[in-house]
């Protein structure tokens, strides 16, 4: 099975490194979707079918929490989960987003270990994986 990934960073490098390591984690056939803001985010959804969102906090026009409140308060996409990747390590902000609907979050530097392990977490276990454990060690952010 493949998803819907609209991966919201407002660097265009983060988001290529976000995607290829969805790539090395197995993702490779999903459809990727991109933007460099909340509020381009809000318009991708919608006028994309989006089965995850990964996000940065940190972000101009919109954060990624606010995004995630507009998200909510919306009957199309509150049930699209959340999760946060980001250098903010504070116990307090990653509160705000648990409380605030996040699925889950991811501190930078990641693994695609961990991408994987946390959307199959979320998703559950059917996924293509068209790449072996091996190509993993190649990756690491």
């Amino acid at each position: 099975m493949t998803f819907s990934i609209l991966i919201v960073d407002d660097s265009m490098p983060m988001r290529s490194v976000i995607k290829k390591t969805f790539k090395a984690a197995g993702y490779s056939s999903s459809d990727f979707h991109e933007a460099g803001s909340g509020m381009e985010a809000l318009e991708k959804l919608a006028n994309h079918w989006i089965d995850i969102v990964i996000t940065d906090f940190t972000m101009p026009e919109m954060n990624g929490l606010e995004m995630l409140m507009k998200m909510k308060q919306n009957d199309l996409f509150k049930n699209i989960p959340v999760v946060v990747i980001t250098t903010e390590g504070s116990r307090e902000k990653i509160d705000q987003f648990m409380k605030s609907g996040a699925a889950g979050y991811i501190k930078k530097p990641f693994t695609p270990e961990q991408i994987r392990d946390m959307i199959t977490n979320i998703l559950g276990e059917s996924h293509d994986n068209d790449q072996s454990d091996d190509s993993d060690s190649d990756f690491d952010f």
